[in-house]
Order: structure tokens, then C-alpha cells, then sequence
């Protein structure tokens, strides 16, 4: 696992990141919802015209290659069923991951507390803030995966990207953490 914080604003569709001089370092660009509350990504963060800096959460996390290399294996001696139950576990196991640093970093912002104590909740959704993985409706542009690695070095943690922008081991997932308490799941196309 590799996460980090950074400074940021938002500028219409635009998350900006910064440096620690306040200078623009590298941007994303969301999609905007064509109908409903027409929203994107940038509006749950501080806009640029307000003089005030934000933060966002970005984080890559692994289960390593290693399981990889064994699905391969099983997947070769013609062993589906094993190849299956270990593929689809190791997927189940790189999500948890995921999640586990997500509350990690609610934690570490100060706003763990508003967790919802039933775990069904928790399942539901129903805790501050929301993980937004790169390719899917909010932030379909997979090319903006290059931007992360860029900034938290995956490759320390032996994950690579690939030219498709890939992430290597296929257990892997990446996601920009949001922490606005409206910020919920959505599609914008």
C-alpha cells in the first residue's frame, strides 16, 4: 500500500494539485453529470477562488504478485476451479485493502468517529467521504492513472503500470479519497 495527501482546488471540472509552494503540480479533469444534480468530482473539494487550499486522499494498494503468479500456474495445469476460487478471492482480498486504508484515512483526517457503528452501515456505504477507483463512471479516464503512480511511486510497493494503464499485479487497485460529506458514488455519463 502506498497513499498520500495532498494540496489541492478545485477550478470547474478540475481537481488542481499542488505543491508545497501553492503551485499547480499536475490536474484531473472529471466528467460532469448530464442530468440530475450535475455533478463532478472536483465539486466536493475547495474551489481555487476561495483562497483556500484543500486536501485530497490518493492511495494504490496490492496483494502482491505472487498470487498472480500462482492463478497463472493453476490456470496452465488446467486446475479452473482452483484458478477461480483463488482468482476471485484475491480480488475480493485486494477491495478489502482498499477499504481498510480508506478507513485508515478517515481515521488519520479526524472524522473516523463518524462511522456508523452497525457493520451492515458500513456495507451500506453510510460512512464520510467515498473512494472513487480510476475507470469507472465519476472517473472513467484510466489515462489519469499515469498521474497517480507520478505522485505515490507504486512501483516502491511492485506495482506497475502498464501502456493500456494497467495496473501490474492484476490484484491492485488505485482511487482518489474524498472526504466531503456529500461525496457519494455516481456516474456522470
Amino acid at each position: 500500500m502506498v497513499y498520500g495527501y495532498f494540496p489541492c482546488v478545485s477550478k470547474d471540472d478540475d481537481l488542481i494539485i499542488l505543491d508545497e509552494q501553492g503551485n499547480e503540480r499536475t490536474r484531473f479533469t472529471f466528467p460532469r453529470q448530464r442530468r440530475g444534480r450535475r455533478l463532478c468530482l472536483a465539486d466536493f473539494f475547495r474551489p481555487e477562488e476561495s483562497g483556500e487550499q484543500d486536501v485530497v486522499g490518493l492511495q494504490v494498494v496490492t496483494v502482491g504478485s505472487r498470487i498472480g503468479e500462482e492463478t497463472a500456474r493453476m490456470f496452465e495445469a488446467n486446475a479452473y476451479r482452483d484458478y477461480l476460487e483463488l482468482h476471485g478471492l484475491s480480488v475480493q482480498l485486494a477491495e478489502a485493502l482498499a477499504e481498510y486504508w480508506h478507513a485508515r484515512v478517515r481515521s488519520e483526517l479526524g472524522f473516523a468517529g463518524e462511522d456508523p457503528a452497525e457493520m451492515e452501515d458500513m456495507f451500506a456505504l453510510k460512512y464520510r467521504g467515498a473512494r472513487f477507483s480510476l475507470g469507472y463512471g465519476a472517473c472513467p479516464d484510466l489515462e489519469d492513472r499515469a498521474k497517480i503512480a507520478a505522485l505515490l511511486e507504486p512501483e516502491r510497493i511492485g506495482v506497475e503500470l502498464s501502456e493500456e494503464f494497467q495496473l501490474h499485479p492484476e490484484q491492485s487497485t488505485d482511487a482518489i479519497v474524498i472526504h466531503h460529506p456529500e461525496a457519494k458514488y455516481f456516474n456522470a455519463r
